[in-house]
């Protein structure tokens, strides 16, 4: 980034932190100007099984607090937290302990 005497830098410094990327531009008068790039948007993932959740924007966080709240979520229990296999999987899990707990208190009392 520093190499090149004929970039014009515009603000910031000229050391390459992540911070600081930048893309540099030739303009029609020849000058080669430098754009500062935004930082890369991870994608939301689910909590269990590290699958990418659809349906919710990827965007930076001071981005993500102005965006509407149908973009950062989906309108399910832990939408936007877990994806939908995972979920199915922890409702079916539950349901099992609930209905093997009803089982062992039935056979208790026939005892």
């Amino acid at each position: 980034m520093g190499s090149d005497k004929r970039v014009v830098l515009r603000k910031r410094h000229s050391y390459a932190t992540r911070s600081n990327l930048i893309k540099k531009v030739k303009t029609p008068g020849g000058k080669l100007l430098v754009h500062y790039l935004k930082k890369k948007a991870k994608v939301p993932v689910c909590g269990d099984t590290g699958e990418k959740l659809n349906g919710i924007a990827s965007t930076r966080p001071n981005t993500r607090m102005n965006i509407s709240r149908p973009k950062k979520t989906v309108s399910r229990a832990y939408g936007g937290v877990l994806c939908g296999s995972a979920l199915r999987d922890r409702i079916v899990r539950a349901f099992l302990m609930e209905e093997q707990k009803i089982v062992k208190s039935v056979l208790k009392s026939h005892k």
